[in-house]
This record gives C-alpha cells, sequence and structure tokens, in this order.
C-alpha cells in the first residue's frame, strides 16, 4: 500500500470536527464503509484526514486516488475550494478560506511572472494613437470576488483576517483551532488589528488566551473567555448561539461597509447552516 504522508500545514488548514460530528463520521464508516476514497498529492494526504484516522483506529483498508498539481499554492487552492464547497463552515471560516485563497492566488502570480500581473496601471493598457484603452485584466480581488459572490474589499478584508489568523496558529495550532471553531472567540476588528501588528503583539494575544485572560472586544488588553453559563445547554443550543452571535458580528461589518453583495451571500449561508442545525436536530 502506498505510504501517506501527513503534512501538517495542509493538516492545519483544515476545520476541526466536533466530538459529535467526529462520532457521527466514525459510526457511518463502521456500518456503511469509507464511501470516499482519500485524496493525495505526491503521497500527502490533502483531503480525509478524519476518515484516514478512523480507518487507522480500527484497521480497515483504505482506498486512495491520486491527483497531480503544479505546486503548493495549486493545492493548497484545491483544499480551500473542496472546503467552501461543503457547506457547514461558519462565517469565520469562510472568510479565513477566502483570505487564504486570496493569498495563494498572488503567490502564484508573483511566482510565475515576478510580478503581480493583475495589478497594471491603465496606462499600460493603452496604445498610443487608440481612442479606446484595451480592456484592463482584473485584479486578484475582483476575480475571487466573483467567485464568492462577495464585493473585492471583502477578499481584501479577509486576507488580512486569513494573515492574523496564520501567525496565531505559527505560535498555537491548538488555539487557531479554537478560533475557527468558535470554541474561541476574537472579533474582526481584533483579527484585523492583529495583521497589522508584530509577532509579540501576536504571542501576546496567544498567551492571554491560553490563560483565560483574553476578553473579546477590548483589543489587547486582556480578553478573558471564562465561563459562559452554556453548562445547562444542549449542544444544539451552544451551537445555535455561537453561529449566530457571530453572524449578527458579520453582517454589522457588511452593512457599515456598505457591502450588500456580500450581506446577501452571509445571509445564504446563514439559511443553510440552519437548515443543517435543524436535520441535526
Amino acid at each position: 500500500m502506498q505510504e501517506i504522508i501527513i503534512d501538517k500545514e495542509f493538516e492545519r488548514i483544515l476545520p476541526k470536527l466536533d466530538e459529535q460530528t467526529y462520532a457521527w463520521l466514525e459510526e457511518s464508516i463502521l456500518e456503511y464503509g469509507c464511501r470516499e476514497p482519500l485524496v493525495l498529492w505526491n503521497g500527502i494526504l490533502i483531503d480525509g484526514h478524519n476518515r484516514y484516522s478512523i480507518l487507522q483506529k480500527h484497521n480497515l483498508p483504505i482506498n486512495t486516488v491520486n491527483m497531480e498539481f503544479d505546486s503548493r499554492d495549486d493545492v493548497l487552492i484545491w483544499i480551500i475550494s473542496t472546503q467552501v464547497s461543503r457547506r457547514n463552515l461558519n462565517p469565520l471560516q469562510l472568510s479565513f478560506y477566502r483570505g487564504m485563497h486570496y493569498n495563494a492566488d498572488k503567490r502564484i502570480v508573483t511566482n510565475a511572472t515576478g510580478k503581480n500581473q493583475y495589478v497594471e496601471k491603465e496606462s499600460e493598457n493603452e496604445v498610443e494613437g487608440q481612442n479606446d484603452p484595451q480592456p484592463k485584466k482584473q485584479s486578484t480581488a475582483d476575480n475571487l470576488a466573483k467567485q464568492y459572490k462577495v464585493s473585492p474589499k471583502t477578499i481584501k478584508r479577509d486576507a488580512q483576517l486569513a494573515n492574523a489568523i496564520s501567525a496565531i496558529g505559527e505560535i498555537s495550532p491548538d488555539v487557531k483551532m479554537d478560533i475557527l471553531s468558535g470554541a474561541t472567540h476574537i472579533t474582526r476588528k481584533q483579527l484585523h488589528e492583529l495583521s497589522n501588528g508584530n509577532d509579540e503583539d501576536v504571542s501576546d494575544i496567544v498567551d492571554k488566551i491560553v490563560n483565560g485572560t483574553f476578553e473579546s472586544g477590548k483589543g489587547g488588553s486582556g480578553i478573558g473567555s471564562g465561563s459562559t453559563g452554556t453548562d445547562s445547554l444542549k449542544p444544539w443550543e451552544i451551537q445555535f448561539s455561537k453561529m449566530t452571535n457571530e453572524f449578527r458580528h458579520v453582517l454589522r461589518d457588511y452593512a457599515k461597509a456598505d457591502d450588500t453583495e456580500s450581506v446577501r451571500t452571509a445571509l445564504k449561508q446563514y439559511i443553510g447552516m440552519l437548515e443543517d442545525l435543524y436535520k441535526s436536530i
């Protein structure tokens, strides 16, 4: 059997399954088998990490399929597109993936041309003696905005957010996973501010989250995510509360920016997540 390699960078960008969802997946595999093959690139696992751990745990046969890509960034974009196509993403996860997609796209273009081919001055597209300039190439943000049905401004804000979360993940992958899953709440404003900070600022935030002194919404002055009184709530109630609070912040940000297109996309996603929650109860 082909050796399967676990790449930590690829593994860490995937959303962490909660215990209940993981248990459901395990139960399904034990009853019906693993119906989807694991996806590999040069022997590296790029899709199916949770299935792989379950198959290994129970010593079950593992089926794989190999895919070819030109670079790690191309693999990264494929992983992101695959995750986004699965509707069970919260708003922060979706923003994180859009931002990572933007950054990866820019790296691919820069590596191929030595500069970002989408960033060209209007004068470079004009031909002397012509009244009508040649059509300008669209920016990376414009292209992804059309793909994800949000505004270019949202894509650029998502890139800042992704940079901040990735920086946190470099120090503590667990804190990064908790932020993306909603177990630890940090506002988008705080993440955007952190993207312009330095390594010391990131370390300070991580330390406060780990020590339980971080307070969401109060910048770098200390954030404590202590008890929220959720011990008596049912799992679906906790999930609904986290999901609704996050969407409230997202919609407020988009409304302030007068970003109607992103509001519509976020509301559509919220409806989809409510349907998923309804089915799970």
